[in-house]
C-alpha cells in the first residue's frame, strides 16, 4: 500500500513541476502598430532566423486576426489588447474625442493632477491583475514612442510606463506611477526614436527591473510600428516597406534572443500581434479620376441646427462635431420636452440625402439589437460618443473647419497575425479568423490569473 502512495505521490509531484515550468516567468506583448499580412508574407524571405521568421515556424500562428470593433484606431486597439474588451466597455474610443459636460476635446491619456495617466481607461488590464494575485510583486512595465500607447499598454497598476519625449530628447515617465526609475536615460537616449531605440531600451528595461528572476510572473508590453516616416527617402512605398518591416524583423530578433540569454526561452512567452490600423495619408484621388468628394461635418452640423430651429424653434441644438460624430445638447432637448427618437430620427433622414453620406447610425439604432451592426456598436461608447456616427463614401474626405481634422475614408480590413511563442508552446498554424480581444484572457490563462474584470472573450487556447 505505502508503495503505490509513494508512487501516486511521485506522479503528482512530477506533474506539479511540470506545471510550473510552463507556467512563464515574464510575459513580453509585443504589439506592431498597423503591421498587416500582406507585408509579412512579402519580406517573409528577408527575416532573420531568429527574429519573425523563427517566431512564425516554432510559434502557435492565428493567421488573421482582426478588432471586433469599428472604427478602429491605435489607442482602442492597444486598450482591447490589454482588457481583452472593447471600447464600449474600456472606454477609449479614440485618441481624442469630446467632453459632453464642457464641450471640450479630452486626450485619452489625459491625468488630471499627474499630467498624463490611465483614468478614462475604465476596466482592468491583464499586468492590473498580475499586480493584483502577487499582492503587488509582479513587475510591469511598457514602452513606446508616444504616451498614449505606452500608458494603455501599462494600464492603471504599473511600475512605469516609458515613451519618448522629441522635444527634449530622452525617455519620459509620468508622475501617476510615482518616481521615474534612474536608469531611464542612462545610457544616453537616441537622437531620434525608431523601433530599433525602442527595442534596446525594452531589453534594459528588463535587465534594469531584474525581470523574470523569479517564480512571479512579470510583464514588458512593447509597441513597435511599421508606419513609414515620412523623413526616410525611398524610391517607393515598396522599397520604404522592406525597410520598414526587416527593421522590424532584426528588433524582434534581438529582444528575443537577448531576452532569451537572460532568463531562458522556457521561461518567457512571447505574443507578437498588430493593432487592425491602417497609414490614412490623405491621397488626391481627383487627379487619378478616382470618385471622390469633401464631406465638411462642421458645416452639416450647422445646417442641421437651422433645420431643427425651423421645426422646434430658436436653439442651440447641435452641441459639437467631432471626428465623424455629431453631439446633441440634451439640455435643451430636455427643457423643450421634445421627443429624442423623433429628433434622431429627422436628422438621419436630413443627413441621408447629404453627398457624400453612405449611412447614418444614431444612438438609438445601435442600441436595436441588430447583429450586422455590433462592431459599430462595440467601438461605441454612451458617455463618450456622439449621438450620430456618420460613414462618410469610401474615397472621399472628411472634413471639420472647426477643428482642423481631416481623414479618406476606407472600408479597408487590415488582416494580421497572433503569434504566441516561447514557454513550451508547440508549433500551429490555425487559419480560423480570430479577434485581438482573446488574446487577454489567454495570457491570464497561462499564468492561472483571473481574466481583467470587463473581459468575458474566450481564451484562444
Amino acid at each position: 500500500m505505502n508503495k503505490y502512495i509513494a508512487i501516486l505521490i511521485a506522479a503528482l509531484t512530477s506533474a506539479e513541476i511540470q506545471a510550473s515550468e510552463l507556467v512563464p516567468r515574464l510575459i513580453v506583448n509585443i504589439t506592431i502598430d498597423q503591421l498587416n499580412t500582406d507585408c509579412l508574407d512579402a519580406f517573409a524571405s528577408l527575416f532573420e532566423e531568429n527574429g519573425l521568421k523563427k517566431m512564425m515556424q516554432s510559434g502557435r500562428v492565428y493567421e488573421t486576426a482582426s478588432c471586433s470593433f469599428t472604427p478602429v484606431t491605435t489607442p482602442s486597439s492597444i486598450a482591447t489588447i490589454a482588457t481583452g474588451t472593447t471600447p464600449f466597455y474600456h472606454g477609449i474610443i479614440s485618441k481624442h474625442w469630446i467632453d459632453r459636460s464642457t464641450l471640450r476635446q479630452v486626450y485619452c491619456v489625459d491625468g488630471n493632477q499627474y499630467g498624463y495617466g490611465p483614468s478614462h481607461l475604465r476596466a482592468s488590464t491583464v499586468s492590473d491583475e498580475m499586480k493584483i494575485s502577487t499582492h503587488g510583486k509582479s513587475v510591469v512595465y511598457s514602452i513606446a514612442a508616444g504616451r498614449s500607447s505606452a500608458i494603455l499598454a501599462a494600464g492603471h497598476a504599473a511600475d512605469n510606463a516609458i515613451w519618448y519625449d522629441q522635444s527634449q530628447k530622452g525617455w519620459k515617465t509620468t508622475a501617476y506611477y510615482g518616481a521615474s526609475p534612474q536608469w531611464l536615460n542612462t545610457p544616453l537616449a537616441p537622437r531620434t526614436i525608431n523601433n530599433e531605440a525602442i527595442g534596446e531600451k525594452a531589453m534594459d528595461i528588463v535587465i534594469q527591473s531584474r525581470m523574470g528572476r523569479d517564480e512571479v510572473p512579470d510583464m514588458l508590453s512593447v509597441i513597435l510600428s511599421a508606419s513609414i516616416d515620412d523623413n526616410e527617402q525611398f524610391r517607393n512605398v515598396q522599397d520604404a516597406s522592406r525597410h520598414i518591416y526587416t527593421n522590424i524583423d532584426k528588433t524582434i530578433s534581438k529582444l528575443i534572443g537577448g531576452i532569451e540569454r537572460e532568463i531562458g526561452k522556457n521561461n518567457v512567452l512571447f505574443v507578437v500581434t498588430g493593432t487592425g490600423t491602417i497609414d490614412n495619408t490623405d491621397n488626391d484621388y481627383s487627379l487619378y479620376r478616382v470618385p471622390t468628394g469633401v464631406f465638411y461635418i462642421n458645416r452639416t452640423a450647422k445646417i442641421l441646427n437651422v433645420y431643427l430651429n425651423a421645426i422646434y424653434g430658436q436653439g442651440t441644438y447641435i452641441d459639437a462635431a467631432w471626428g465623424n460624430q455629431i453631439y446633441l445638447n440634451h439640455k435643451i432637448i430636455e427643457q423643450k420636452r421634445l421627443s429624442m427618437h423623433e429628433i434622431l430620427t429627422r436628422c438621419q433622414e436630413l443627413l441621408l440625402q447629404s453627398s457624400g453620406v453612405s449611412d447614418v447610425y444614431t444612438s438609438e439604432r445601435l442600441f436595436s439589437g441588430n447583429d450586422n451592426i455590433q462592431k459599430i456598436l462595440q467601438g461605441y461608447n454612451p458617455s463618450i460618443s456622439g449621438d450620430i456616427i456618420i460613414h462618410v463614401v469610401p474615397g472621399w474626405k472628411l472634413v471639420n473647419e472647426d477643428t482642423q481634422e481631416s481623414y479618406t475614408s476606407r472600408s479597408t480590413l487590415v488582416q494580421f497575425p497572433i503569434i504566441f511563442y516561447g514557454a513550451g508552446i508547440k508549433a500551429e498554424q490555425i487559419s480560423t479568423p480570430v479577434t485581438v480581444d482573446r488574446i487577454a484572457p489567454t495570457l491570464c490563462k497561462s499564468i492561472h490569473i483571473r481574466a481583467p474584470n470587463a473581459c468575458s472573450s474566450v481564451p484562444l487556447f
